[in-house]
């Protein structure tokens, strides 16, 4: 485990589209067009995350030659993560007022 994660604000749109749905697991892309952030911006926040153990990814096992396209990487918060992340926006709110997922 890494050190703390920043908390910026597209720190935040990361945290905030994964934990809309925190069972599942969501692609970069699926992130990325959710949180609104390129992909320059959106992936080393994914791996800021993971290597602080907030998140955990893997690599679809389909092949890509039968999909058509290159694989895709899975991302879903770890239940550190979760906690860690609820911790912070509650930390924050009083700045920022209350958000739908905290």
């Amino acid at each position: 485990m890494g050190d703390e994660p920043r908390i910026t604000g597209p720190t935040l749109k990361v945290l905030a589209a994964l934990l809309s749905s925190p069972r599942d697991e969501l692609s970069g892309a699926e992130i990325g067009r959710a949180a609104k952030l390129a992909s320059g911006t959106l992936y080393p926040i994914l791996l800021r995350l993971e290597g602080a153990g907030w998140l955990a990814s893997r690599w679809e096992t389909e092949d890509p030659s039968e999909l058509g396209r290159p694989r895709r990487r899975f991302y879903r918060v770890t239940a550190l993560g979760a906690k860690k992340a609820k911790a912070a926006v509650k930390d924050m709110q009083s700045a920022f007022g209350r958000l739908s997922w905290a």
